[in-house]
């Protein structure tokens, strides 16, 4: 019973040096260091914004038409003897060239035919002139003063020479279809033009209304370019009320190869099923014939630019800033971020018009910002003024669609 008496008072003098060891170690623990959680300093970019006057452009495309495109139809009969060397697809003619000849032997015989009824014609005339001459001579000498005026007026020749003389109008006629005729034996090329097809060939028989070919003007190529009708308020073009309006266009293939030409005019009526107003821009000398630059074949398709009317107070931003509700950072005077919304005209290109919710002299972030929040204080890496952002307005300023229905315009 002593033993396990001693046992126990061994355990418990063991236990309290333990715990004494273990307070003289936490007494003398060194006290914990505090530690203050810094979060880095966001660096961005920024832009001062600048209202300005923009000239905001409209993009379209279509396909490159001749001015002019003629059928050329046989207006006589006969065998083709003769085919110009140019009369071939892609051919150059110049103007009153000649295409192709039909042989014109019936047509010389016709005009022979025609020459000498001319001939007998007139000879007649002269041959009812000294008759009717002669009567009135007559006349003079021996009046006929109960006479009625038929009979004097057949006793002065009259009808006959009116015979004559309708004769020789009817034979001048006849030379003068049968010179025609004559001269449609030999097709010419009615302007300075590029031949586009030839359906006939050398000896072969054609009808009066036969199709011989196509040929096309090339002072002149025209595009017709489809506008939504949303868009046209971007637009002066030409109409009733101001005729002389002609918007300039920049004409792009996909070579990357550029042209430049004007809006001559609209078709004046909006298409019932695309609710799109065509409007025709004309290049000149699509073909550089008397000019430099690269050619601009007939059929390419290319994307146009039609500039606009140009519009107030607007600011440009990159359109990568928006944010989703039309939303961007701006800094405040301590440099923090700040939401703001705005409204905008939407550009097809990089850059995005702000007409309603920026003034001059705010400062906007211009860069990505991932999960940030209103009140964070940034630091500016960069600055520089929205003006500059607009490096090419070929290039930027593209309006595609209002995106809100509320618009400076």
């Amino acid at each position: 019973m002593l033993k396990q008496s001693n046992q126990a008072v061994i355990v418990v003098i063991i236990l309290i040096l333990a715990g004494v060891i273990a307070g003289g170690f936490y007494a003398m623990k060194p006290p914990a260091e505090t530690i203050t959680i810094v979060p880095p300093e966001l660096i961005v970019d920024v832009a001062i914004a600048e209202k300005q006057t923009l000239s905001i452009a409209v993009n379209s495309q279509g396909n490159v038409l001749p001015r002019t495109q003629t059928s050329l139809v046989s207006e006589v009969s006969g065998k083709v003897v003769k085919v110009a060397q140019q009369f071939e697809s892609g051919g150059l003619v110049e103007k009153d060239a000649l295409l192709l000849a039909i042989d014109d032997r019936n047509y010389q015989v016709d005009l022979k035919r025609a020459e000498a009824n001319l001939a007998s014609a007139e000879s007649n005339l002269l041959h009812e002139k000294g008759l009717a001459a002669a009567a009135r001579t007559d006349l003079q000498k021996y009046p006929r003063k109960h006479a009625s005026q038929d009979a004097l007026s057949l006793a002065l020749r009259e009808p006959q020479l009116k015979e004559a003389e309708a004769k020789l109008q009817a034979a001048l006629a006849d030379v003068s279809f049968a010179k025609n005729n004559l001269s449609r034996t030999e097709i010419r090329a009615p302007y300075r033009g590029m031949i586009k097809s030839r359906n006939v060939d050398l000896g072969q028989y054609v009808t009066t209304g036969s199709q011989l070919g196509q040929i096309f003007a090339i002072d002149r190529a025209e595009i017709r370019l489809p506008i939504p009708a949303d868009r046209l308020r971007y637009l002066d073009l030409p109409n009733s009320s101001q005729p002389n309006a002609a918007p300039t266009v920049s004409i792009e293939n996909d070579l990357g190869q550029h042209w430049q030409g004007n809006i001559v005019r609209t078709e004046g009526v909006l298409d019932e099923r695309s609710r799109v107003l065509f409007a025709v821009a004309e290049i000149n000398d699509p073909y550089r014939l008397d000019s430099e630059g690269d050619i601009l074949m007939m059929g390419s398709f290319v994307k146009a630019e039609i500039s606009g009317k140009q519009i107030d107070q607007l600011i440009a931003i990159p359109r990568y800033i928006l944010r989703t509700g039309n939303k961007v950072w701006v800094l405040d005077s301590e440099q923090k971020l700040s939401s703001r919304d705005v409204k905008t005209l939407r550009t097809e290109g990089s850059l995005v018009y702000v007409y309603e919710g920026l003034s001059d002299g705010d400062v906007i972030c211009l860069s990505t910002i991932p999960n940030a929040i209103a009140g964070t204080k940034v630091k500016i890496n960069h600055q520089s003024k929205t003006s500059t952002l607009i490096k090419s307005p070929a290039a930027h300023n593209s309006i595609a669609v209002l995106h809100s229905e509320r618009s400076p315009l």
